[in-house]
């Protein structure tokens, strides 16, 4: 996936404005999908998609601060730019602190618009990236027994096969057993690669 193949939401109750920027959006090649308000927005919203989103901080009904808390509640990680025309520092700040990618008051530049829908598109697409090698490791994981998971455990501390063994009460052909099958399962053709694909997992 590139970045100008990912959907970038447009969510502003000022309907003239909406227009206008979709239409620059879509000049400049991306794919883009408006809302007029957050509730419609989050309608049929589901974490599988990878896209970013752009929404003004002012509107009826629920406002972007609540909708950025909305999405995180339901595990959506997307950068979020917000724009408003009533901005204020503590406010910028608030949306900031509470995860926001950037923040710009109306009526903004265009190059610095599209400078950082390109950055937060970057920082979406590291995400997926990440998360499907988070997604590949768990499930190679899933597919050790308990003995093999024992045993990746102490590999990954740097122990050898003996004090492995002495540690599992088992041989050390057992472990060697064990230990060429869950390096098969994790795909991994060494001890660095082994810790890689872990240290992935927990980032």
């Amino acid at each position: 996936m590139s970045e100008r193949s990912m959907k970038i939401h447009v969510v502003d109750d000022d309907d003239a404005f909406r227009d206008s920027l979709l239409w620059l959006l879509e000049s400049h090649d991306y794919q883009v999908e408006g809302h007029d308000s957050a509730e419609a927005f989050l309608i049929g919203r589901t974490r599988g998609e990878v896209a970013c989103l752009i929404a003004d901080v002012r509107m009826p009904g629920m406002n972007g601060l609540l909708l950025l808390g909305e999405l995180q509640q339901m595990g959506i990680n997307w950068p979020v730019i917000f724009m408003t025309g009533h901005g204020d520092v503590p406010m910028a700040v608030q949306a900031l602190r509470n995860g926001a990618h950037d923040f710009l008051e109306k009526p903004f530049d265009q190059a610095a618009l599209l400078a950082s829908l390109d950055s937060a598109l970057a920082v979406a697409l590291d995400r997926q990236s990440k998360l499907l090698a988070y997604e590949r490791v768990a499930a190679r994981l899933a597919l050790l027994t308990q003995r093999e998971r024992e045993v990746l455990d102490l590999v990954v501390q740097g122990k050898m096969n003996k004090v492995i063994a002495d540690a599992l009460g088992i041989s050390i052909k057992t472990v060697e057993v064990h230990r060429g099958k869950m390096m098969d399962k994790m795909r991994a053709r060494s001890v660095v690669e082994l810790v890689q694909a872990l240290v992935s997992v927990q980032e």
